[in-house]
């Protein structure tokens, strides 16, 4: 016979069981949610969403930052023109002023310039003008370089030639021109060679793919020292750096399957210079060669391969990034909602002191006199908040996953109230990967190892352009028309910061 004391500890064992099974149960019905939500849910990270499953308990946004001033007559303005359901239309924009331009001049018929009154002829009084903004194909021009040859005309002797201007690919038929197209339809514009390939027939010009992608390595290499200066010169002297990485397929024979992932990382300044770096694995490999001898902060996600660079570089100071830690707690609205909303509504605060910053334009210790005085009892309300929850989550939960990733880095996440020259995410570095990924889509993969790395080459001169508002193809057929010739000891002069510093990008456009 079963004692009773047999039959509670079967049940105390059965209720743990159950327990145990409903734990596991919620976790994988969050799980679900969490990537039915990936697949079909709303991916911009803008504001809040609604939420239908219940009121929210945020607080009013009085306690919020400071807005920016807006004078009486704008928001009177604003105030007519929401009432009326429409918005001011800015009008057209002007054509560029320094696009050339082709005058027609059309006259009436001669019978309609006699007066049929008076029988006199009638004189111009004015014109109207009208523009119409059109578009010429881009042609080949061939370029002869005609040298004489010169001799004694008595005794044939001393023969004399002048020499050939530098090329950008010795014994190659393509001029700088040519080559900075490639380049930048390429990265900058995300064409594939084949593509380029079938643009180049269609104006009778026969250039496979193989070619332009050998010339796409030989600028790459020419062009390398430009990097390395920039990296050495230019990244490293920054006193915050930006760094992510993404993943590149790459082909490699020597192992099976031939494709291959590596992974591209960038590492981005604060005046805007961005270098790229490829590296088979995400390891510690990368980050310790490209930051060795680096002091300043480091900005990143929180990666373990950034552990060892922490660690073995003292000089190095960890910031956070406050978009990752936001991107957790969206993900985990769908499976819980109320909690996930109040830490996006507290995140946002900070956000909007970060643009009151901006708009007021704010130097660096004005907006740290900012965070100190607006950000850091909000920083703080978060962090109490966060405690609160984290008795309630399950810890493998997407709630669990989000509290857990911002207590973990909370000191590297509010590292940047300390400097205002920092900020308060990674946004840059993921921006300067987004061309990484669109191109990607498009031509696919890199060819091999050596062709990842000239990626990054290429890469890093076509961004940090884009980045300082400069025309990539404008700065490379200057610099590619030049290089052969400039001294070693002011490559940094063929840097695109110092190259737009010196001038030469009126130049350059002028003579493109």
């Amino acid at each position: 016979m079963v004692s009773g004391a047999e039959t509670q500890a079967v049940l105390d064992e059965l209720s743990n069981e159950i327990e145990r099974l409903n734990q596991e149960n919620a976790a994988l019905r969050q799980r679900v949610q969490l990537l039915t939500h990936r697949l079909f849910g709303r991916r911009s990270e803008k504001g809040v969403p609604v939420i239908e499953q219940g009121v929210l308990p945020l607080e009013p946004a009085a306690a919020g930052p400071v807005q920016p001033e807006t004078t009486d007559e704008l928001q009177r303005d604003e105030t007519s023109e929401r009432a009326l359901g429409r918005r001011r239309h800015p009008g057209r924009r002007r054509l560029p002023a320094d696009l050339p331009r082709e005058r027609i001049e059309i006259v009436p018929p001669a019978s309609e310039r006699h007066c049929a009154t008076c029988d006199s002829t009638k004189v111009r009084i004015g014109a109207d003008t009208t523009e119409e903004l059109d578009y010429v194909p881009a042609s080949f021009v061939i370029r002869e370089y005609v040298r004489p040859k010169y001799a004694c005309g008595r005794c044939q002797q001393g023969v004399v030639q002048a020499i050939l201007p530098a090329r950008p690919i010795e014994k190659g038929r393509p001029g700088p021109g040519l080559l900075a197209h490639v380049v930048s339809s390429k990265y900058a514009d995300h064409l594939p060679l084949y593509r380029l390939e079938q643009i180049f027939a269609r104006h009778g010009v026969q250039i496979t793919r193989r070619t332009l992608s050998e010339w796409n390595g030989a600028v790459a290499d020419l062009l390398e020292p430009i990097v390395r200066v920039m990296h050495r010169e230019q990244v490293r002297r920054s006193p915050w750096i930006q760094c992510d990485d993404t993943t590149l397929d790459v082909q490699d024979p020597s192992r099976a399957p031939e494709i291959r992932t590596g992974h591209l990382w960038v590492y981005r300044g604060e005046l805007g210079e961005v270098v790229y770096d490829f590296t088979w694995s995400r390891n510690r490999d990368g980050p310790l060669k490209m930051l060795a001898g680096y002091r300043g902060y480091l900005q990143v996600d929180a990666a373990p391969a950034y552990d060892d660079v922490f660690a073995q570089y003292p000089g190095i100071v960890e910031v956070g990034c406050m978009a990752h830690a936001r991107r957790y707690f969206k993900e985990a609205l769908p499976t819980a909602a109320v909690a996930c909303a109040q830490a996006l509504a507290i995140i946002k605060q900070l956000y909007g002191i970060e643009r009151v910053a901006s708009e007021r334009q704010l130097d660096a210790p004005a907006r740290q006199g900012l965070r100190q005085e607006q950000a850091r009892p909000i920083l703080e309300k978060l962090h109490a908040y966060l405690q609160e929850q984290r008795a309630a989550a399950l810890p493998k939960s997407p709630l669990g996953a989000a509290i857990g990733y911002a207590l973990r880095n909370w000191v590297a996440l509010t590292r940047y109230a300390e400097d205002g020259r920092l900020k308060i995410d990674n946004n840059g570095a993921e921006q300067a990967l987004r061309p990484i990924v669109l191109g990607r889509k498009n031509w696919l993969f890199a060819g091999s190892e050596a062709a990842a790395q000239r990626t990054a080459i290429l890469c890093s001169l076509v961004q940090t352009c884009k980045h300082l508002q400069i025309n990539p193809f404008v700065y490379l057929r200057d610099v590619i028309e030049r290089v052969s010739t400039h001294p070693a000891r002011l490559v940094l002069e063929l840097t695109p910061r110092e190259w737009k510093r010196l001038g030469r990008d009126s130049g350059a456009q002028a003579a493109a």
